[in-house]
């Protein structure tokens, strides 16, 4: 499976400025099964969500689905939605033919006031790619491993984070994207941010991807606008998995909601 991870600076609240950013920076590329945008990636981390929402039918979506369309990949990327008057900060896995699969983010961050502007999201999702089982979740789900946990009823190959992650705490990104690859024998791709937003808050990237061992498999440089192109083994991951069956004897459980 190919993919392409896009580490990138967003221009804050302006969708129409952040297609021509991305559409120029993926111009070269023509093949990719896969391809990674960060969290909220039209409009930055943007609290406004009553003003930058969009319905299931808005721009942003429809943008999406051509630019999936035209480049041949999935394409997975969230934004600020609206539906049946809730808002949502939500991811797509947009296919090449226009299917959709969607989730909303589980844990929203209260230290930004995400709480009160977005509602949670109660499920998670498991596409497939190329014969790979991917489970898509955002930002602050990171901290959270319980709800990340790799399952043999429930069971994925790859771990994707999009997220809008500040440079102050990028030893918590870094360190804890590295631990779910270890810890649930998974590849693990985290896309992060640069540059300041409307709020001032300084990111500086720091995407990273990981083997199932926790090896670091990219290239990617902190406060730097990067495409890194990787390319992921199947039958690597599940001889690794056979050698060291870790998983078969990790704990049975399952998420209520109180």
């Amino acid at each position: 499976m190919k993919i392409l991870s896009l580490q990138t600076n967003i221009y804050w609240e302006n969708p129409e400025m952040n297609f021509a950013n991305i559409s120029k920076l993926f111009s070269t590329y023509t093949k990719a099964d896969l391809i990674i945008l960060p969290e909220m990636f039209n409009s930055g981390f943007s609290m406004d969500s009553e003003r930058i929402s969009e319905p299931t039918s808005g721009k942003s979506l429809e943008w999406l689905k051509q630019f999936a369309k035209s480049k041949g990949a999935v394409v997975i990327a969230s934004l600020a939605i609206v539906e049946n008057n809730k808002y949502y900060n939500r991811l797509y896995s947009v296919y090449p033919n226009g299917d959709l699969e969607f989730y909303n983010k589980r844990h929203l961050f209260r230290m930004a006031g995400e709480n009160k502007h977005y509602q949670s999201g109660s499920e998670n999702i498991t596409i497939q790619i190329k014969g790979f089982k991917i489970r898509p979740l955002i930002c602050y789900d990171l901290r959270f491993p319980v709800w990340s946990r790799n399952q043999a009823n429930e069971e994925y190959d790859c771990l994707i984070y999009i997220a809008n992650w500040p440079s102050a705490r990028s030893l918590a990104w870094t360190s804890l994207l590295q631990a779910r690859a270890i810890e649930n024998q998974a590849y693990v791709i985290g896309v992060n941010r640069v540059g300041i937003d409307g709020n001032e808050v300084e990111y500086s990237g720091n995407s990273r991807v990981f083997d199932f061992t926790g090896l670091r498999m990219d290239k990617f440089k902190p406060n730097e606008i990067q495409v890194q192109e990787l390319d992921f083994n199947i039958t690597k991951l599940k001889d690794f998995r056979k050698k060291f069956p870790a998983g078969t004897d990790s704990d049975k459980f399952k998420i209520f909601e109180l």
